[in-house]
């Protein structure tokens, strides 16, 4: 597979590409080091990226690969940038696949089905020549989580949600960014599909098997640990699904118990009021606040010192105004990261860190 920065992506998104739906492709046009030349959509089609999930001003939506490869010059790898429910490949994109390998793309596959093991799709790429990266392939080797973070004298925070894709790849990788722009060492650690592309390594954690969840949190945490390894350091989690999520509570719990966090940040997307899919109602803040940190005092107490909020859409006066209810209901700094910058939050890190109890040691 080529190495970041040498990809030209064309994204496959067709009757998808929204930004709940398409972070992979949200987060690799955002964040990422490879260039994106178009994406294909039909229902969207004509506009440019940036009208639709508000980043890629320059990448068109067309409405086949056809067209996608037709406009974007020099494409090399056709990126699966959606993620559906359940992780399955629509049928409906299959013949646009072997058309992008028989140009000579690569594919990289963000979803829970493996394309390198399906016998059409294998076959197709084995004759064109190309490569396949399943991202979500687990290791082969597990290991049970055994409190081994729990010791590191890095300042280990973990994003927590409200809700799955409401912003916790993102606050993580603005506060990396802005910590390195102070001088801090920090190391971003991805726990899924979209930040192993981004980063260029870890491990999507919703592809573990439950018993080995944690230990595969604890060994990245780990693994991150030899770059920022000493006290003032910062180690900052992706976090995954939300513990108010029916299906994906798991993933959330495992993550928490595994990275042992010092502390979290809280993202929620302003206005949500219900767990996606679901009728299931999104507890206030404060109550989500108080449920997190419950919920690691047994194993490893973590206070949330500050809240995220994903303000997309919202208009400026409406945006502003989330963002100070979210203060005063918390009593906690809150930002939205990517409209307004993730200051407050870096700073309410390294006022946590400063007394912090030392643990290296313990």
């Amino acid at each position: 597979m080529r190495p970041r920065g040498e990809r030209k992506i064309v994204v496959m998104a067709d009757g998808g590409f929204d930004l709940n739906e398409a972070k992979t492709a949200v987060g690799v046009m955002r964040y990422g080091r490879d260039r994106v030349l178009a994406v294909v959509d039909r229902t969207q089609a004509g506009k440019m990226a940036s009208e639709v999930v508000g980043v890629g001003t320059d990448v068109p939506i067309v409405g086949s690969v056809r067209e996608a490869l037709a406009a974007g010059e020099g494409a090399n790898t056709l990126l699966l940038g959606t993620a559906p429910r359940g992780g399955v490949l629509p049928d409906s994109w299959r013949a646009q696949i072997v058309e992008a390998m028989r140009a000579g793309l690569d594919v990289i596959n963000g979803l829970h089905a493996f394309l390198s093991e399906d016998p059409e799709l294998g076959a197709a790429a084995r004759e064109a020549g190309v490569e396949i990266w399943d991202v979500r392939r687990a290791p082969e080797t597990h290991s049970v989580a055994d409190t081994r973070a729990h010791r590191l004298p890095a300042t280990v925070v973990l994003a927590v949600g409200s809700d799955c894709n409401v912003g916790k790849m993102s606050t993580m990788l603005e506060i990396d960014t802005a910590a390195r722009a102070r001088g801090r060492r920090a190391s971003f650690v991805p726990t899924g599909q979209t930040g192993i592309l981004i980063a260029g390594w870890g491990v999507a954690l919703d592809e573990v098997i439950s018993d080995f969840a944690a230990g595969a949190a604890e060994d990245l945490v780990m693994e991150a640990a030899k770059e920022a390894s000493s006290a003032g350091d910062l180690i900052l989690v992706e976090g995954q699904g939300s513990l108010v999520h029916p299906g994906y509570s798991g993933v959330t719990l495992s993550l928490m118990h595994g990275s042992a966090p010092d502390a979290m940040i809280l993202c929620h997307q302003a206005g949500r009021t219900a767990i996606r899919r679901y009728t299931l109602p999104i507890p206030p803040l404060k109550e989500l606040v108080q449920l997190y940190e419950y919920i690691t005092q047994p194993v490893k107490p973590a206070k949330v010192i500050g809240v995220a909020l994903n303000t997309f859409g919202m208009a400026e006066d409406d945006a502003r105004a989330a963002v100070e209810r979210a203060t005063q209901e918390t009593g906690l700094p809150a930002t939205d990261p990517v409209r307004y910058g993730v200051e407050a939050l870096l700073d309410a890190i390294e006022r946590f860190s400063t007394t912090m109890p030392t643990k290296g040691g313990a």
